[in-house]
């Protein structure tokens, strides 16, 4: 049985993280910390397990084997590197780092400890999006020349028990970036798990364009990112990210290749349909996109702890994804295309 620890008890953890830990026959909830002390009383009286008084507690308990870090993005690379440095396995929501030196930094120590390192790019689980990658490594629609991929929705408030626009989401010293870390690296591993490849060029505009905190002013951090980005074969897409979607959301992917394009959640009556050169269509099997569902970031995370190895999402794979971000911000405060090594 993998003895589980979690840091920081807010919405993501509440509604995916514990739940789905819970719902895992191969572990069980060990220990929670939050600074609000009653939120991780509260999880602990419904799911089992103790509270700890600080991180470092929960950390030094070596009856703990693994932990999921779900708390600001200013705490995701400490935390993760003094988990690691306990002899903890580490999950951590994304992004993995607020800077590319922490970024590198994460990837440094899980080599050094052995510890794994796994990161929740959940898109990588959607059912569409596995059915999608079957079609591509078979070639279907031969080579990918160019992409779009659109990830969408009305922002952090929407996830909300009660909209706060002063939640740490908004705040620059504690997010550090907004929807192109929250939502676009979402999409930009998505592409590379796709495509099986990642990005060396980026150009991108960030911008805040709506969101107000409480007091009217705007969100510190972007709400909105365009990003064109090229892959190492060459093949040329974009890569949107919005906070600003008041509408329905949208999470589609269109890839364009020299024997057709795959659409994938595109289309509201089906989630996979691909359209051939010749004129045939072939539908997925994949039903409509449920974010009620179970991720498939848990039960992969606890497969990869039994085998010994990160089977999605890994350290090096995650560093890829955020390479590119880090690029788009580069490239949208210097005005240039960004070239990564």
């Amino acid at each position: 049985m993998i003895h589980i620890g979690i840091l920081g008890c807010g919405n993501i953890a509440r509604s995916r993280h514990i739940p789905e830990y819970a719902s895992n026959s191969e572990c069980i909830l060990t220990g929670y910390y939050n600074p609000t002390a009653a939120k991780a009383e509260e999880m602990a009286d419904r799911y089992g397990g103790r509270v700890y008084a600080s991180a470092e507690a929960l950390l030094a308990d070596p009856g703990i084997d693994a932990v999921s870090v779900c708390t600001s993005n200013d705490a995701h690379a400490a935390l993760s590197i003094a988990a690691m440095k306990a002899g903890k396995h580490v999950l951590c929501e994304k992004p993995m780092a607020c800077t590319p030196e922490d970024a590198e930094e994460r990837v440094r120590v899980s080599e050094e400890t052995g510890c794994l390192l796994m990161i929740g790019h959940n898109q990588r689980f959607l059912p569409a999006h596995r059915e999608a990658k079957e079609y591509l490594d078979k070639g279907v629609i031969g080579k990918v020349l160019s992409f779009r991929s659109v990830f969408g929705h009305g922002g952090p408030e929407m996830f909300m028990p009660v909209k706060d626009m002063s939640s740490w989401f908004f705040r620059k010293e504690k997010a550090a970036m907004g929807a192109m870390a929250d939502l676009g690296v979402h999409k930009i591993d998505l592409i590379h798990y796709l495509l099986g490849e990642h990005t060396v060029k980026v150009s991108a505009r960030l911008s805040t364009l709506d969101k107000r905190s409480d007091n009217g002013e705007l969100i510190s951090v972007d709400d909105n990112a365009v990003c064109l980005m090229e892959t190492e074969s060459g093949a040329v897409g974009t890569v949107n990210a919005s906070w600003t979607y008041y509408g329905r959301p949208d999470n589609s992917t269109v890839l364009y290749g020299s024997r057709g394009i795959m659409r994938i959640y595109d289309d509201p009556e089906h989630s996979l349909i691909i359209n051939l050169a010749d004129g045939s269509v072939i539908t997925g099997r994949s039903g409509p996109m449920d974010f009620r569902a179970p991720s498939g970031v848990i039960d992969c995370w606890i497969e990869s702890i039994k085998a010994g190895k990160v089977l999605q999402s890994d350290a090096r794979s995650s560093l890829d994804a955020m390479k590119a971000v880090f690029a788009a911000i580069r490239s949208c405060k210097t005005g240039t295309c960004i070239e990564i090594d």
